[in-house]
């Protein structure tokens, strides 16, 4: 048998560490040619690392979340073959680079010596450590002192006098988990006295409810701790601001509505988002600004031509923002179908690296869970995002009485280091203006 060490790859694309987000395999374990060792992510784009040659797992070194270099090393397989045999890189979670000869023989030792029920079934005894003696107690003070243990079925009503039951209601003890010293059984105040110094006062209540005291420890790893590093950094170096203004889509909801009924066979059936997209790109051709995105390492400025929309999308690992290229050369139904292979690209884990940057300005939207305001955070390095509130049905004053109107809000933020408000403002206000007429969203500039 030879070893093979398996270590983390150049990825390319200037990656110099990759985070482990998943070790399907243990120490022990024999794994195929082709079988997964480990799962890296880097810059949202999780990979797979196959194992090389068929072989038994010797020792695994990083840990799930830990952030490894290019390099390091992963996962060691003992192998039958030439102990020449080239080497291959494979990518995994890390550990810090170099692991202490300790650990390496506890690793060692875990995958010789078997333990507990793998020991009992391979013949070999588990060995026990002796309990210490201690001195035996008397039947009436253990019983009061001992942690009672809740019976499978508790008796539906315990022996006690009302003044203990009183008493026990009182200090919120049901009396079904009290264990009696009495004759027959029957619960004493002092009884109730020593569930009660067990530390288990109102625990569980005479009206059935207990105390939940469970505290589950969840490590943040692979994307969820990236979007908390991204997010973190955004609001550190970004000085956000907002600015809310609602729109009346009563006339945009009816012509959507009327496309959708009389679109033809294979066309995507439309929702609010491709119609703000198109709107977006006519306003960022009045407020190029907008369309931009800050290198503040180099103070540099960055205004595209083209309109690269991101669209936040939520997906069981986390947010994610495909983007949708170049907007402004797609028409209402090519915004649609992008939205939607987009999204089920992100959900199902299938975006490519190339579909996930680039983005010029984000649209965030909670659909109907959108809420009255939001507060956005910007997607860095874009100077600004816009997000859709839900619509509802409001009365409206409309000259000579009120109307009830559909209104939906769009709540935005801003970098305030490149926009100032006043812009802020006219590029809602252009936005608002072409919603409210939905007309103009599809007149030539």
């Amino acid at each position: 048998m030879v070893e093979r060490v398996i270590t983390l790859p150049d990825v390319g694309e200037g990656v110099a560490e990759a985070e482990i987000v998943e070790v399907p395999v243990k120490v022990g374990d024999p794994v195929r040619e082709g079988e997964t060792l480990v799962s890296v992510m880097t810059d949202k784009a999780t990979v797979e690392i196959p194992a090389p040659v068929e072989g038994r797992v010797a020792w695994i070194g990083p840990e799930i979340g830990q952030k490894v270099a290019v390099g390091s090393e992963l996962v060691k397989l003992e192998v039958a073959g030439d102990a020449g045999a080239p080497k291959r890189e494979v990518s995994a979670r890390e550990r810090p680079a170099s692991t202490s000869s300790a650990t390496r023989d506890a690793s060692a030792r875990a995958a010789v010596l078997p333990s507990g029920e793998e020991a009992v079934s391979q013949g070999h005894a588990p060995m026990r450590t002796p309990a210490p003696p201690s001195a035996p107690a008397r039947p009436r003070e253990a019983a009061r002192t001992a942690p009672p243990a809740s019976p499978a079925k508790p008796p539906d009503r315990p022996l006690a006098a009302p003044a203990v039951r009183a008493y026990a209601r009182d200090a919120g003890v049901d009396l079904r988990f009290v264990i009696g010293t009495g004759p027959a059984g029957r619960i004493l105040r002092e009884d109730v006295d020593a569930y009660l110094a067990t530390g288990a006062r109102g625990a569980v209540s005479a009206r059935g409810l207990a105390r939940n005291t469970a505290v589950e420890e969840i490590k943040i790893i692979g994307l969820r701790r990236r979007i908390a590093e991204r997010l973190q950094d955004t609001m550190r170096r970004i000085p956000h601001f907002s600015y809310v203004e609602e729109v009346d889509v009563t006339d945009l909801e009816a012509l959507r509505a009327d496309v959708n009924e009389t679109r033809k066979s294979g066309r995507p059936r439309l929702t609010m988002l491709p119609f703000l997209m198109r709107a977006m790109v006519a306003a960022l051709r009045e407020h190029p600004g907008l369309n931009a995105r800050f290198d503040d390492a180099n103070d540099t400025l960055h205004r595209y031509g083209g309109v690269h929309i991101g669209i936040a999308v939520q997906t069981p690992n986390g947010l994610m923002v495909p983007v949708v290229q170049h907007a402004e050369a797609l028409t209402i139904w090519d915004c649609a179908s992008e939205v939607a292979r987009l999204s089920e690209a992100a959900r199902s884990g299938t975006a490519k690296r190339e579909e996930l940057t680039g983005s010029t300005i984000t649209i965030t939207s909670l659909g109907a869970l959108g809420g009255i305001v939001s507060t956005p955070v910007i997607n860095s390095p874009e100077v600004a995002i816009v997000g859709v509130n839900k619509i509802a049905m409001r009365p409206v004053w409309r000259g000579a009485a009120f109307e009830p109107r559909k209104i939906m809000n769009l709540s935005s933020s801003f970098d305030h280091r490149i926009v100032d408000g006043w812009d802020a403002a006219q590029f809602i206000q252009t936005l608002r203006a072409l919603l409210e007429a939905p007309a103009k969203i599809f007149m030539e500039a």
